[in-house]
């Protein structure tokens, strides 16, 4: 098995034990909502990042059906937002919610970083850290702000 598989392996596992650790089950509503909604956004978005060849991944699962990384793009991005959006400090002030913002974002961009340049997991053809960055941001603001609409009371 190759250390792909391997990190793939552990990456599921990871987020397995984060989703029971982090997601309340008075909130587990909230948290399908925002997986949900992640889920809509990643696809579109990841589909047309692997088809216009801007990121390539090598090794993936089901190659000859997908062009994206379907274990990042349809569980373990969705499921990190909806801990993201579950936990979000609403009642902080907004360098806290920056904060909050940078820690996930910044967070993800360094594995991706990793994976990029030390494994076949995925590599950068027209893209780089910077956008990778900016494109958590800001699905990251519109799940929150979904959520937050969704359940208005």
């Amino acid at each position: 098995m190759s250390k792909e598989y391997i990190i793939y392996i552990d990456e599921i596992i990871l987020v397995i034990i984060l989703l029971f650790r982090f997601i309340p089950k008075d909130k587990i509503r909230e948290a399908h909502v925002a997986y949900l909604f992640k889920l809509l956004m990643t696809c579109s978005v990841g589909l047309a990042v692997a088809e216009f060849r801007l990121i390539e991944y090598p090794i993936r699962f089901f190659p000859y059906a997908i062009k994206a990384n379907f274990l990042f793009e349809f569980f373990l991005y969705p499921a990190i937002c909806a801990i993201f959006v579950v936990n979000y400090p609403e009642k902080k002030r907004t360098l806290s919610k920056f904060i909050y913002y940078f820690y996930y974002c910044t967070t993800l961009t360094i594995i991706e970083i990793i994976e990029e340049r030390y494994t076949d997991i995925l590599t950068y053809i027209h893209w780089n850290w910077f956008i990778t960055w900016l494109a958590f941001f800001v699905t990251f603001y519109l799940s929150q702000k979904y959520n937050k609409w969704f359940f208005k009371k």
